[in-house]
C-alpha cells in the first residue's frame, strides 16, 4: 500500500513538471517570419475576377420577371441573354478560376 502512494506521488509531480513548463519550443522554421505564400496579389485578382464573372452569368440567367404569372412569353425565357450569353460568361469564370490556380 506504500508503494502505491509513493508511485501516485511521483505520477502527480511529473504531471505538475510538465504543466508548469512556459515556452513551447518550436523548430525555427516554423518561427521564422519569412513564409512564401502559395499565390500571390495577382493570382487573388484573378479569383476575384473569375468569381465576379460567374456571379454576373448567373445574375444574367436569372433574369427579369415575367410580366404576369397567366402569361407565356417565350420571348423572355427562351431570350439569346438566357440560353446562350450567360452560359458563354459563367464558362469564361470557370476558365479564369482555372488560370488563377495553375499560373
Amino acid at each position: 500500500m506504500a508503494k502505491n502512494k509513493n508511485q501516485k506521488n511521483k505520477s502527480k509531480s511529473k504531471l505538475k513538471a510538465t504543466k508548469s513548463r512556459k515556452h513551447i519550443h518550436t523548430p525555427k522554421a516554423i518561427q521564422a517570419q519569412d513564409v512564401s505564400l502559395v499565390f500571390n496579389k495577382k493570382n487573388y485578382l484573378y479569383v476575384i475576377g473569375g468569381f465576379a464573372l460567374i456571379l454576373l452569368g448567373l445574375l444574367l440567367m436569372s433574369g427579369g420577371a415575367m410580366p404576369s404569372p397567366d402569361v407565356w412569353d417565350e420571348h423572355i425565357i427562351y431570350s439569346f441573354v438566357r440560353i446562350t450569353l450567360a452560359p458563354i460568361i459563367i464558362l469564361a469564370g470557370l476558365i479564369v478560376e482555372v488560370i488563377a490556380i495553375f499560373k
